[in-house]
């Protein structure tokens, strides 16, 4: 698409004329052609006098499963096959004509693929005229005997015209007539026999309320949009065989109303319906058409034949035109024929056709988009940009759709299968413009001169063309006879003028008597008209006496209503605020209960919450107890089993000491001997099992620290004041640490690991030391941030908690406790033996437990 030059939009203005309350719709109708054969495929059908219908034809599928597609489309009016030029004109094209006579702008146009019949509804064929004739007759046949003289009005070149008195008109004319080749008077020429029968028009037709008071002028104009430049087809180029000089094209200017012209346009003014044709005729011959797969005469521009009626008031006296200029009021009709939209696939064209078929099918496309925003505007609200620059066509005509007259539009439609998809695009753009609202414009301002101007100077009998009563009377008298005196002594010719005058005295006196005898006739049947007017006023005065009665009884009657009226409104008003204060009150308490129930629904829902934390809490505790009576299940199973071994080696010890006498003690298990090495139980509790400590000869246990993973680096150990020192074995030893009780930065800054040790104190009431390690990086502002990336807990446990001793019961004691000991020991190794790491027993069994022993 072409952009337009830009320009600074101005600021929207109120024209004269214009009404923005009242809008009318654009009229749209819809022709449809007969086919072009009988047997041909047709693809339209009318389905009532507003309503047609597509069928898709075969072999075009719109969807992909195969399915037909109808629709149906609704306009104004649909005229069929059938329908005439003269019912088309009736409907569409003779509104615009009434209101061009009244003042009022019009614009129509066809619209449709190419071969679809437009220019047959514009123009017509021999024989049968189309609607450019028809208004031309119609306009004429209305103003014909009220038309000005020609060159009364003269047009300028800013879109306005000028008045000239009668003197000027006058030597305008002769000045015409002299020229070397003066154009023949239409009243003097023969009509052209090419468009003779397109303008015999059988039927008369004439606008209604013609002002009588005004004088008229019709000015033609004939363009052509021509690959969206404006060409004259009315302008007389001088014809030169060597050089021919190709037509300019014309430019669009606007008037001081704001209003879209050609500039440099030829307006002709013609007298008749055969001159204004003829002048249509001749820029016919001038417009571009061609040859195509598609028509064998295509239109290839779009044409645009403007009739302009000029309308100005009479004088007071009603003899001459009224020489002011502001009282001249101008209405133009546009009568468009489109070219049609079409296809380069379907028409084949090309290079010159081609670029033709470019142009046309952007200008429509500009005029459909215009309509698009205009319906888009009035329907959402909207204030887009109507883009009516960017074509000649629309730029022309925006004053049309700005408010400033009609606007009818006839899409014609060819009903053949191959224009289907042609067709469908044209009815789409239809039903868009459809919905385009147009303000209507309103009725010319009147002039303010007494109507009835024409013919008060103009003497007119009483009925037709009778005489007048002083004529008749006047012949009624002797002629007089000669009174030349051609001698003195002439003693005749004064008393024969004496009796004709005393005859005519006597006849006159006779005339008065019976005169005045009919006066006094006419008097007495007066006198009784009188009479009977006065009786049948007394009888009138008598009916309107009652009447007024009768009135004013009704009258008490509509005032009693209406004080029973205000009672019952004021009783309504005290229901109605009854009313608004109980549905408050409801509303209010529906609020409330809402609300309430609203509560209730939280509560339920976090009771169910509640319950379902509750029930799965005591899953998970019936599972963990389950698990610790099976543990403690399989601890005593054990426990039991190693003193059945133990019995059993006893047992065994007994047996080979009563069958082998020796003095050499027997070898005891592996298990055995570490279990004799075990020297006696502190009292308080030990962090280690006593399977790993040294019996009483061997020297004392150093305590071992543990060391770091990440020894090599440096650490900050970070150890609050309120922790407390512990006693367990196990102790955190970090080499090249910076110790603090509170974290800086400047300790931070040194180091690139981080240690917390941090106390809580455990389910049990046991002290649980907790060793948070992590990575200290350097930020972005110069600081320092730490990113914790290990935890390693220490716990110091009784074992008294989870295991019970030996009790006497079960061995005889020893007087030195040997027993005991060996037996208490015997069961925390096995115990010891059986604990798998992860097992509930404390830190201290999951760092040192040991694998079980089979028996020997």
């Amino acid at each position: 698409m072409k952009s337009a030059r830009a320009k600074t939009p101005r600021k929207p203005t109120v024209k004269k004329g214009s009404q923005t309350n009242l809008k009318d719709p654009v009229g749209v109708y819809c022709r449809v052609r007969p086919l072009g054969f009988p047997d041909q495929e047709c693809c339209i059908e009318v389905i009532n006098n507003t309503t047609v219908q597509l069928h898709t034809p075969e072999g075009y599928r719109l969807n992909r499963n195969g399915d037909y597609k109808e629709t149906q489309y609704s306009f104004k009016q649909v005229f069929g096959t059938h329908t005439t030029q003269k019912e088309l004109f009736d409907v569409v094209a003779n509104p615009l004509v009434n209101d061009l006579i009244h003042g009022k702008n019009g614009l129509l146009f066809t619209y449709g693929v190419t071969g679809s019949g437009k220019t047959h509804t514009m123009t017509g064929s021999p024989g049968e005229g189309g609607l450019l004739p028809r208004c031309l007759d119609m306009i004429f046949n209305s103003i014909g005997s009220f038309q000005a003289k020609r060159y009364v009005f003269k047009s300028n070149d800013r879109n306005s015209m000028d008045i000239q008195c009668e003197v000027d008109a006058l030597l305008e004319r002769q000045k015409r007539e002299a020229m070397p080749n003066p154009k023949t008077s239409s009243s003097k020429r023969q009509v052209d026999p090419e468009f003779a029968d397109m303008i015999t028009v059988q039927e008369f037709c004439k606008a209604e309320e013609v002002d009588e008071d005004s004088v008229y002028g019709v000015f033609v104009s004939y363009i052509e949009i021509y690959n969206n430049y404006i060409y004259d087809l009315l302008e007389e180029v001088p014809f030169d065989p060597i050089k021919p000089k190709p037509p300019q094209s014309k430019l669009l200017r606007e008037d001081k109303n704001h209003n879209m012209y050609v500039a440099g346009c030829t307006e002709v003014e013609v007298k008749s319906t055969e001159e204004a044709f003829e002048v249509f005729w001749r820029g016919q011959k001038k417009r571009r058409i061609a040859n195509t797969h598609l028509n064998r005469e295509s239109s290839r521009s779009h044409s645009v034949f403007n009739i302009k009626l000029v309308q100005a008031p009479l004088d007071a006296d009603g003899d001459n035109v009224l020489q002011e200029k502001e009282q001249i009021t101008i209405s133009q009709l546009s009568l468009v024929d489109l070219a049609g939209s079409e296809r380069t696939n379907r028409t084949r064209a090309e290079g010159s056709r081609l670029r033709e078929a470019g142009n046309i099918n952007q200008s429509l496309m500009t005029l459909r988009t215009c309509m698009d925003v205009l319906r888009e505007n009035q329907m959402y609200g909207t204030n887009k940009m109507v883009p009516y620059r960017d074509s000649k066509l629309t730029h022309l005509f925006k004053n049309y759709f700005d408010g400033e007259g009609k606007v009818r539009m006839i899409v014609c439609v060819n009903p053949k299968a191959e224009d289907y998809e042609e067709n469908l695009q044209v009815m789409r753009f239809a039903e868009v413009t459809q919905e385009v609202e147009v303000a209507r414009p309103v009725d010319k301002a009147i002039c303010g001169l007494t109507p009835g101007r024409r013919y008060r100077n103009q003497p007119r009998g009483p009925v037709g063309n009778e005489p007048l009563v002083t004529d008749v009377v006047l012949q009624s008298f002797p002629p007089l006879p000669s009174c030349e005196i051609l001698d003195i002594n002439d003693e005749q010719t004064l008393p024969r003028l004496i009796e004709a005058l005393e005859k005519r005295h006597h006849l006159r006196q006779m005339m008065i008597d019976e005169f005045n005898k009919q006066s006094n006739a006419f008097k007495a049947l007066l006198q009784e008209f009188d009479n009977a007017v006065l009786s049948k006023e007394n009888h009138m005065q008598g009916k309107l006496n009652e009447k007024e009665k009768m009135i004013s009884g009704q009258k008490l009657e509509i005032e009693r209503l209406e004080k029973k009226n205000k009672t019952l409104e004021y009783k309504i008003e005290i229901l109605e605020k009854t009313t608004t204060i109980y549905e408050e009150d409801k509303r209010n308490l529906q609020q409330e209960l809402e609300t309430q129930n609203q509560k209730l629904q939280r509560q339920f829902s976090d009771k169910r919450r509640l319950e379902a934390r509750l029930q799965g809490m005591v899953t998970e505790t019936t599972m963990k107890w389950e698990k610790e009576c099976e543990r403690r299940v399989a601890a005593k199973q054990l426990e039991m089993q190693n003193k059945l071994w133990v019995k059993d080696e006893k047992l065994k010890q007994l047996k080979a000491i009563v069958t082998e006498p020796k003095t050499e003690k027997p070898e005891r298990p592996s298990r055995e001997r570490d279990r004799e090495k075990v020297t006696q139980r502190s009292v308080s509790p030990s962090p280690v099992p006593l399977l790993f400590q040294p019996d009483q000869n061997a020297p004392p246990i150093r305590l071992r620290h543990r060391r770091s993973r990440s020894a090599g680096d440096r650490w900050v150990d970070h150890k609050p004041a309120s922790n407390m020192q512990t006693e367990t074995v196990m102790q955190p030893h970090v080499p090249h640490a910076i110790t603090v009780s509170v974290a800086n930065e400047k300790a931070l800054a040194k180091c690139e690991k981080y240690m917390l040790t941090h106390q809580e104190l455990a389910s049990d009431g046991e002290i649980e030391t907790k060793l948070i390690k992590g990575d200290i990086y350097k930020t972005r502002g110069g600081g320092q941030s730490v990113q914790f990336t290990d935890i390693e807990t220490l716990k110091q446990e009784s074992p008294n908690g989870s295991r019970k001793r030996r009790s006497s019961t079960v061995a005889p004691a020893q007087p030195d406790g040997a027993e005991s000991e060996w037996t208490d020991v015997e069961t925390r190794c096995s115990v010891a033996v059986e604990m798998r790491a992860g097992s509930q027993l404390g830190p201290g069994y999951q760092h040192h437990a040991q694998p079980k022993r089979k028996k020997p």
